[in-house]
């Protein structure tokens, strides 16, 4: 994990995962059919070509349930790498009964932040030979978004804000509730004035007030290519402008080829598959 992630708040994920699947007090089939001795060595394997994301986390949850003395652990690639249907993640040799209570919750955050990468890789290749940038959103799992966001990276997508307070995006309702795009502008800069303003508009007739209003980034919502494009070439370099709403893979290079210099794309997070890997175990 790179240092944009909170160790310790992800070590208190963990330990809440685990929790959660230990709730009764034990893992009572693996208790009832291994010996307390045995001793065997896990492989995690993809089973699908992808991107891989989590295996910091993948050993923050072994270690957790396991004695770290109890461990020995190998990384066959890192976090980014592009994976092969096949190959071997990681390499784990420990006591059985901790290896197989892991296992469960080290797959469900492993997969999932993998599929995340993978599906954000697809986007950037995608728009490859363009200038766009593919950025996240919001829509992400409830107390998840700082893995998931961290995923996007892995993936080759860069961060859009991270909540609320780091930076403002006026949508529709609230241009709706300050009486227009202007007076919205308005009010955010007067009362932030040094924090990053982004401005939404479903037309190019607002993304023109919005740039004579001051804003320097503008979020085109669910805007075709036709209107894309116009708004480009009216706004004219004075801002950057970030398409949002209704983007697909199989159109994102006719939408990348218009100018704008951003996609937000929420599927990034909130729709990507899982990336399928598995827990091989072996005797010792």
């Amino acid at each position: 994990m790179d240092e944009a992630v909170d160790r310790q708040w992800v070590g208190d994920l963990v330990r809440a995962t685990i929790e959660e699947d230990l709730a009764g007090g034990a893992d009572v089939t693996t208790v009832a059919t291994v010996d307390p001795d045995q001793i065997s060595v896990a492989e995690l394997v993809v089973r699908a070509d992808g991107v891989v994301a989590g295996l910091e986390v993948a050993e923050l949850v072994i270690r957790q349930v396991a004695a770290p003395e109890e461990i020995e652990l190998e990384y066959s690639v890192r976090d980014g790498a592009s994976v092969r249907k096949g190959d071997v993640l990681m390499t784990i040799r420990g006591k059985t009964r901790q290896l197989l209570t892991a296992e469960r919750t080290t797959l469900n955050l492993l997969c999932h932040l993998s599929g995340v990468a993978t599906l954000t890789r697809r986007w950037v290749d995608a728009v490859e030979g363009t200038s766009v940038v593919i950025r996240d959103t919001r829509k992400t799992m409830p107390l998840l978004r700082s893995l998931e966001k961290y995923a996007v990276r892995c993936g080759g997508g860069k961060n859009h804000r991270m909540g609320l307070s780091d930076a403002a995006l006026i949508k529709d309702n609230h241009v709706v509730a300050a009486g227009g795009v202007a007076e919205a502008f308005r009010l955010v800069r007067k009362a932030y004035p040094d924090l990053a303003v982004e401005v939404e508009v479903d037309s190019v007739d607002d993304a023109l007030i919005a740039v004579e209003s001051g804003a320097e980034l503008i979020l085109l919502d669910n805007m075709e290519v036709p209107q894309l494009r116009e708004a480009v070439e009216k706004v004219a370099g004075r801002a950057r402008l970030e398409a949002s709403g209704g983007l697909t893979l199989d159109q994102a290079r006719a939408v990348a080829e218009t100018g704008v210099d951003y996609f937000a794309v929420g599927a990034l997070t909130h729709s990507a598959p899982v990336l399928d890997i598995g827990l091989d175990l072996r005797e010792s």
